[in-house]
């Protein structure tokens, strides 16, 4: 997949150059633009259970195909303000991408959904991370910078749960507090994730989850009492 990624890392766009005959799948709602000779075809990919797979993990029930007989190209955003990046998958190793992160992938890689139990549950990220596997490239997109790290065998790199982007299957990882319950309840930093090489690693420089706390403080919902 030949992508350029632009205005970045603050407002960073992935531009698609499709060659003739080639096409890209592309999450719904993230085109910004085409240009050239561009056609779209929006389906569940992979059927019902499919499409409901991935809104359980955060992602749209549909998915876009772009397609180009002769060339063109396709812009693609992110919802919040931040970063992108192209992954390159081998085939052998799948990525697990936190819900909302994948933005557009070969047609070749296939974005199904994994339980991610408890461990995801009480991280506060929900149930379901996106298992992304097969041969070919990724865009994926964060709030914030997206900064990487390769992880060797028994390395371990604890972020907070609202910074993960994505990693590597081969990295396992468990979700615990970050102290003591008086340091998770009161001194903000809540629940982290330990992540253990090797593999990669993506972390985003902004949470996502912070962002709705600050909003909920300086504008908090009235009660019914108070309309």
């Amino acid at each position: 997949m030949d992508v350029e990624i632009t205005a970045g890392p603050a407002f960073a766009m992935g531009v698609v150059t499709l060659p003739a005959g080639g096409s890209v799948r592309v999450e719904a709602g993230a085109m910004a633009m085409t240009r050239g000779d561009i056609e779209i075809e929006t389906s569940t990919r992979g059927g019902f259970m499919a499409g409901l797979k991935r809104t359980f993990g955060g992602e749209s029930f549909f998915v876009n195909d772009f397609r180009s007989g002769t060339g063109g190209q396709v812009g693609v955003t992110a919802t919040l303000p931040g970063d992108m990046a192209k992954v390159t998958l081998d085939g052998e190793t799948a990525l697990m991408v936190q819900s909302g992160s994948w933005s557009a992938s070969d047609p070749d890689i296939d974005v199904d959904s994994k339980w991610g139990g408890g461990k995801t549950f009480f991280s506060g990220e929900g149930l379901i991370l996106l298992r992304c596997s097969g041969a070919g490239d990724l865009l994926m997109a964060s709030y914030g910078a997206i900064v990487p790290t390769e992880l060797a065998a028994g390395e371990t790199l604890t972020l907070d749960t609202g910074h993960v982007v994505a990693f590597d299957e081969t990295v396992q990882y468990s979700v615990r507090k970050a102290g003591s319950w008086k340091s998770t309840l009161l001194g903000g930093e809540g629940l982290v994730t330990d992540f253990t090489g090797p593999g990669r690693v993506w972390l985003q420089t902004r949470s996502s989850v912070d962002l709705i706390g600050w909003i909920k403080q300086v504008n908090p919902q009235r009660s019914g009492s108070d309309r």
